[in-house]
């Protein structure tokens, strides 16, 4: 990552990731350090599906997955990893 975002090696300010804020920004936020309030938020794609279509769809698996196990335990986890094409990390 440090060489995609700096690849002279020198700093640059990177939305959502780091930026130099000047000491008076700093003194207007009540001398606050939390990072969220100077960064900002970085630039991403439009995700390229139907949000309510996709939801829909993991609601009715979670449903017939319910049903079927008479217990929800780990079907959630289950469902939205099925669903959002997620994998499943240690």
């Amino acid at each position: 990552m440090m060489k995609e975002k700096f690849p002279d090696g020198k700093y640059l300010d990177v939305p959502g990731l780091c930026r130099v804020a000047a000491l008076s920004e700093i003194e207007a936020q009540g001398w606050s350090l939390n990072p969220g309030r100077y960064v900002g938020v970085a630039e991403r794609e439009a995700d390229d599906f139907d949000f309510k279509e996709r939801l829909k769809n993991l609601m009715r698996s979670l449903r017939f997955s319910m049903s079927r196990r008479g217990n929800w335990k780990g079907a959630l986890p289950r469902m939205l990893r099925s669903c959002w094409k997620l994998e499943k990390k240690p």
